[in-house]
């Protein structure tokens, strides 16, 4: 039983205490699954290569006005 704790808590501590024990312990547990996932974006990207897509916001103004108007102003010096 005193084994068994000895080697959780040296576990322990490794984890905690070594960046490169936790990195290869990330790579097993998590960094596979990323590299998978990675891959297979890029093969989606790599068919897409090519075509163009235009996203087209509906028009929200209900008007015809082509371009914008110009309005004289004035400028109010205070004194």
């Amino acid at each position: 039983m005193k084994l068994l704790f000895n080697i959780i808590l040296i576990f322990f501590f490794l984890i905690i205490f070594v960046p490169i024990f936790r990195r290869f312990l990330f790579h097993l547990l998590v960094g596979r699954q990323i590299l998978k996932e990675q891959k297979r974006a890029n093969a989606s990207q790599q068919k897409q290569n090519g075509n163009i897509n235009v996203d087209i916001t509906p028009n929200r103004n209900s008007s015809n006005l082509k371009g914008g108007e110009y309005i004289d102003y004035e400028e109010i010096k205070d004194k």
